[in-house]
């Protein structure tokens, strides 16, 4: 009688670590899921200023920069141009990421035959893990040196 209520004590014991051990598997699904989803987010985030400054190639021009913007640089409100309630909108969007932050920087082309368009890096910022992570020093490195909680995605334009 003695070893039978063992048996079962040691059982309980087994399926007790079997139980916490799948309950630590859930959580960490969940984890990477909510992770997988906010790099998604950014990347639709990127592609939609992206789709927005191909069609209209007159907020692109060298003279008007107007898509071009610093981190954390608001447009001017109210919108005044259709590249400025772009960027109103785009804010609006990265704003959905946890410490959402952007970049939208230009590089000028070369002249000449043949001539290179100018390029514009399209960069999103957020905190994967939610800890207050900023972007205070950072110098617009992707993925950002000396900070590994913040995680970002650059699209060149």
């Amino acid at each position: 009688m003695g070893f039978t209520l063992l048996e079962v004590l040691i059982a309980l014991l087994i399926l007790s670590i079997g139980l916490l051990g799948l309950a630590a598997l859930q959580t960490t699904g969940l984890r990477s899921n909510q992770m997988a989803t906010m790099r998604t987010l950014a990347t639709q985030i990127a592609y939609d200023i992206s789709d927005r400054m191909r069609a209209n190639p007159a907020g692109l021009t060298t003279a008007t920069q107007q898509y071009v913007i610093a981190t954390g640089e608001t447009p001017t409100d109210p919108p005044v141009t259709r590249a400025d309630n772009d960027l109103t909108e785009w804010r609006a969007q990265v704003a959905r990421l946890p410490g959402g932050l952007s970049r939208i920087t230009q590089s000028a082309g070369l002249p000449g035959p043949p001539s290179t368009p100018d390029t514009h890096e399209i960069t999103v910022y957020w905190d994967e893990d939610r800890k207050g992570a900023t972007l205070g020093g950072i110098d617009g490195n992707c993925p950002p040196a000396n900070n590994s909680e913040l995680r970002c995605l650059r699209l060149t334009l």
